[in-house]
């Protein structure tokens, strides 16, 4: 099997291992097979492809849409490394509030799949990342919301001090008054 499903601290939130095939022409892996996913509980069709390119510092997030689009994430970093976080924002999760991090890396060759119904937000930690990630749901500006990065309820442990913000990201709300409908 390609894949090693690895269970987190909070539920549904895996940390998947992919097996490396390579010799001294270079390197294959299957970054995605349907039918693995299933069998590891994983029961999520992906119908978008996204690929972010950032810069050392730059945080983004934490983003989450509302219902009825909830996005499902599987995250891939194809170059560079981000400290990665997911919020559980499922009112009705024991874990409702929780977050989790994990460090991703084009070496480690590792996977995330965050299910619907989290927060997510990174920083980048190497000069330059890029990464892809595959969506359960297609964007929908309107159910666009989001969690302010430095919200003192959550605490995240984020690795970098003062990072670089876009505008929205600035004025994203605190955790207590986001709306979690």
């Amino acid at each position: 099997m390609p894949f090693i499903f690895n269970d987190l601290e909070i539920p549904d939130v895996k940390l998947i291992d992919v097996k490396v095939f390579g010799d001294d022409r270079g390197k294959f892996f299957e970054s995605y097979k349907k039918t693995d996913f299933l069998k590891n509980n994983i029961p999520y069709d992906f119908v978008q492809d996204n690929i972010s390119y950032s810069v050392k510092n730059v945080l983004r997030g934490l983003h989450f849409q509302k219902p009825p689009y909830e996005q499902g994430k599987l995250i891939h970093v194809l170059k560079g490394e981000i400290f990665d976080v997911a919020v559980d924002v499922r009112k009705s999760s024991p874990t409702f509030g929780e977050w989790i991090s994990v460090r991703l890396s084009e070496d480690k060759k590792q996977l995330l799949f965050i299910p619907p119904g989290f927060a997510h937000g990174f920083c980048v930690l190497s000069e330059e990342v890029v990464f892809q990630y595959k969506v359960t749901s297609e964007y929908n500006p309107a159910a666009e919301s989001g969690i302010i990065w430095d919200d003192k309820k959550l605490n995240v442990n984020w690795p970098v001090k003062q990072p670089l913000l876009s505008d929205k990201d600035k004025i994203l709300p605190t955790f207590d008054i986001v709306n979690f409908k």
